[in-house]
């Protein structure tokens, strides 16, 4: 690997697309990059990148990350990422509020959004749902370098309240971090509006939930739901 300085610009773009790829920091990234395309990489270099190369450099170190995060990643490489949009701000909630409610926690990189995949979203929009209604309750920033150990143990250790996890993507391992507290995945990998997903669940509620659903339902408030495969329908 080259020993040169990097550009404050691209290693601007580095850092926040290693922070994009779940279990990937710089340093990682950087091996991939040297690989793909040298060290120090131009910012021509960065431009010229594909999936493909970012997958099949350095023996395919990054293979096994799933596309959808990769692209993410390429466009920040690229100085395309978009802006970040600021956390919507918080609804009032004290306990008691929703009778019969159900905790949800939406993996979100931006806004309101559930564009997150579990390894690398940026926050947890934490929602309290019932059939009556919604609120959202807390939006908890992720920051890695708090993890003792396990990144991933550590980001399911934060949602550890909630009953249903709603993201973008998760992998095996992570998402047996989040089985092992009783959180129940969900994945919708085409993301969208995180309250118009949690809309969809309070009518769902409101109707004829699903087994699994009805389950979380009919336990107490500190239970938690088993792992199941089945995605709410409205």
């Amino acid at each position: 690997m080259a020993n040169a300085t990097l550009p404050d610009e691209l290693a601007l773009r580095i850092g926040l697309a290693a922070r994009a790829l779940p279990d990937t920091d710089p340093a990682r990234l950087l091996r991939v990059l040297d690989a793909a395309v040298g060290l120090p990489p131009t910012a021509a270099q960065l431009d010229g990148l594909t999936v493909k190369a970012l997958k099949t450099a350095a023996d395919g170190e990054l293979a096994e990350i799933d596309q959808a995060a990769l692209k993410q990643a390429l466009a920040l490489l690229k100085g395309q990422g978009p802006t970040i949009e600021p956390p919507p701000p918080v609804e009032p909630y004290a306990e008691g509020d929703l009778p019969g409610s159900i905790r949800v926690a939406c993996a979100s990189n931006g806004g309101e959004l559930l564009d997150g995949h579990f390894g690398s979203c940026r926050r947890f929009l934490i929602y309290q749902v019932a059939a009556a209604g919604f609120r959202l309750i807390d939006c908890r920033d992720i920051d890695d370098s708090a993890a003792p150990d396990d990144r991933n143990d550590y980001r399911a250790e934060q949602i550890a309240d909630c009953q249903i996890l709603y993201v973008a993507s998760i992998g095996g391992p992570p998402a047996a971090k989040v089985v092992k507290r009783d959180i129940h995945p969900v994945k919708f990998p085409d993301g969208g509006s995180a309250r118009e997903r949690v809309a969809e669940l309070s009518r769902v509620l409101a109707k004829h939930p699903p087994p699994w659903l009805a389950k979380i339902m009919g336990q107490a408030t500190e239970a938690r739901v088993r792992f199941e495969r089945e995605t709410p329908e409205a």
